[in-house]
């Protein structure tokens, strides 16, 4: 027994013994953190010999490494605390309470981090960060899906106890009592200070191997760790940190990539993609009202084989009218969503163009609806503050409707996240009915917030009791549309009316892979049988082809600088999705998935969508370049300040000999 207790007496007698304290503390706590978030994905993580030591070996390492990040702050005030302080009774004192409460801070981080697993199936990552800047939404959230007063309290009781222990073991009195010498002791401090340093230059979040399993290496990370990190790069550099080539031949290739029989190139500019999208016949002023649904994953849906019933209005609606069945979200966020299915551009890595700063008067289909006499609204059940979706909206030509801008008789129901679904179809009628008084043509851009957490809503629409889970909300989301729906057809304007319902993204993002194709389809129906026959597209295709596909419905010809491409007469050859999510850039096409990420690393997954299964593969350099081109292009595009209406103007001026 002496001989283990002595290093340990050994290492606590020195000056700074209670950075051992804190390291055992930090690593007490992680490494059954990461047992039990392996055990609750037993089921999907890898359990080869290489899958589970690899991610407890790796785990320990970066576990090890935040620790070494978390003590600075004690290691500096160690290195310049007087011996006199040090040995008072009020430093005592002052220790205690901080090492409980540090106790406390890692355990609160545990219990978080198993929310945001079960959640998003993945450390604290760029989401996380995003959701710190919001905090009335994801404490009202978290406080109307939990009982945080049981939590805080139960995790108080176990701090105490686990304290207790750790305080009886002897090591903090051995450690105070030492008498260790800070002028004795300074140059070892500075040596404990190069390790933090060190590893800051030799290793970062990206280094964490693939394990070919996401979720290994998911659980490989340490959460505080990716939490800083996706911090830190909030928004990637496509050019510092991506595959890239000449921009010159980069648009060389774009431009053959988006070039088609409907459309002309207006400009011999290399980088400018404008085009003119010529369509023969009657252009149709269709009112629009697109209904966009949070995280409506397709597998929720009876026309996708849920047995459930979950969507019969959905589905009744789907067979009466044009169903995509091969449609996928570009991203995991309702702001990567809205981004897609309004600018038709690739997903940027990093942060969302919606949340960007100088993201007003960008090419968008709102431009166009405007150039085209009509009312452009954005209606939205939250406050649309968050994500900075009304100044996105407002800043490309949109009227905004929100729940700030409604009197507090339009709400009869709402969570933190917004009114109901019903309160906010009563808003859309509304404005459509004002739009149809004044004759003019309206396209609304419909925004839903029932379905996402704490999943409320009204009690007695549905079978399925409110705040029980997903399915209840998906149920009633189905309910609400098809109330809307009914009282639509009541109206003067329906029988002009194209009526679309889209996910922003699916419900869920986490897989095996890095990026999960099955888990980012999402449903694309367009309807009203007085305007279209039902039918079924199963071409592969993405959020960035809505626009073009709805322009086309329309029969307009207009300008375009849209990536996206018309669904209904894409030729098999032109058949891709463009998927991402803020650091992996994935382009599918012909069963392979080609994926950018940053240090210009490439991935190459077959993809057999019938068994909805990825598996690694040999790269294919021309679909590798073929993504580049979309990515490398897109990020030019909007870091020079190309994409905007008022270059549009001046592409106006240029090319009128040509129109």
């Amino acid at each position: 027994m002496v001989t283990w207790i002595h290093p340990i007496e050994k290492i606590l007698s020195h000056r700074y013994g209670g950075i051992f304290l804190l390291y055992f503390l930090f690593l007490v706590i992680s490494f059954p953190t990461r047992v039990i978030l392996f055990i609750k994905s037993y089921d999907v993580v890898d359990w080869s010999l290489r899958g589970f030591a690899g991610v407890f070996l790796c785990g320990f390492v970066y576990d090890f490494i935040t620790a070494s990040y978390c003590s600075v702050p004690v290691l500096l005030y160690l290195m310049f605390l007087p011996d006199a302080i040090f040995k008072m009774r009020v430093h005592r004192g002052l220790t205690l309470i901080f090492y409980f409460a540090a106790l406390y801070a890692l355990l609160f981080d545990a219990v978080a981090e198993w929310f945001f697993w079960e959640e998003f199936g993945a450390r604290f990552n760029f989401i996380a960060v995003d959701y710190l800047v919001y905090t009335k939404e994801v404490i009202g959230t978290i406080k109307e899906s939990y009982s945080l007063p049981v939590i805080f309290a139960a995790l108080f009781m176990v701090t105490a106890l686990l304290f207790f222990v750790f305080y009886r073991i002897g090591w903090v009195n051995l450690w105070l009592t030492s008498g260790a010498s800070r002028k004795n002791s300074l140059a070892y401090g500075i040596g404990l200070l190069l390790f933090p340093l060190l590893a800051s230059l030799a290793v970062d979040n990206s280094t964490v191997p693939g394990f070919g399993n996401n979720y290994n290496r998911e659980l490989a990370r340490n959460g505080i760790y990716s939490f800083f990190a996706a911090f830190r790069n909030n928004e990637l550099d496509y050019d510092a940190f991506y595959v890239r080539e000449d921009v010159t031949q980069d648009f060389q290739r774009l431009k053959e990539i988006l070039k088609s029989d409907d459309a002309t190139f207006l400009s011999e500019d290399p980088t400018d993609i404008t085009r003119l999208v010529k369509h023969e016949g009657e252009p149709k002023h269709y009112n629009v009202i697109q209904i966009t649904v949070e995280s409506l994953s397709s597998e929720f849906l009876g026309v996708f084989d849920n047995p459930k019933k979950l969507t019969p209005n959905i589905d009744a609606l789907a067979r009466e009218g044009l169903l995509f069945t091969n449609f996928h979200a570009t991203g995991n966020r309702t702001d990567r969503g809205m981004e897609a299915l309004t600018l038709s551009v690739p997903p940027t890595p990093g942060r969302s163009l919606v949340k960007r700063p100088h993201n007003e008067h960008l090419f968008s289909i709102g431009s166009v609806f405007r150039s085209k006499g009509y009312d452009v609204t954005f209606i939205y059940s939250g406050y649309g503050y968050f994500d900075n979706m009304n100044y996105f909206f407002g800043g490309n030509g949109y009227k905004v409707v929100d729940r700030a801008s409604v009197s507090k008789e339009d709400i009869t129901f709402a969570n933190i996240w917004g009114a109901c679904d019903e309160d906010l179809y009563n808003w859309v009628l509304r404005e459509a009915d004002n739009s149809y008084a004044m004759e003019k043509p309206f396209s609304h851009f419909v925004m839903t917030t029932s379905n996402h957490r704490p999943f409320t809503y009204p009690e007695g629409k549905i079978d399925i009791p409110s705040h029980t889970g997903r399915e209840g909300a998906v149920k009633y989301t189905d309910y609400a549309i098809g109330q809307f729906i009914a009282r639509a057809k009541k109206k003067p304007w329906f029988d002009n009316t194209v009526f679309v319902i889209v996910a922003d993204h699916c419900a869920g993002s986490a897989g095996k892979t890095e990026l999960p194709i099955k888990e980012y389809e999402i449903p694309l129906i367009i309807y009203n049988p007085k305007l279209f026959a039902p039918r079924r597209i199963a071409t592969l295709s993405s959020q960035i082809d809505y626009p073009p596909t709805l322009l086309a419905l329309l029969n307009w010809t207009y300008k375009s600088r849209f990536y996206g491409k018309d669904i209904l007469h894409m030729k098999a050859e032109e058949e891709r999705a463009l998927i991402a999510n803020y650091q992996a850039l994935g382009l599918m096409e012909k069963g392979e998935l080609a994926i950018l990420k940053p240090t210009r690393k490439r991935a190459m997954y077959h993809y057999d969508r019938w068994t909805r299964t990825s598996s690694p593969d040999a790269i294919d350099e021309a679909i590798v370049m073929e993504a580049v081109s979309y990515y490398q292009s897109a990020s030019y595009l909007f870091s020079h300040h190309l994409n905007t209406e008022i270059h549009e103007a001046r592409a106006d001026r240029e090319h009128s000999d040509v129109l």
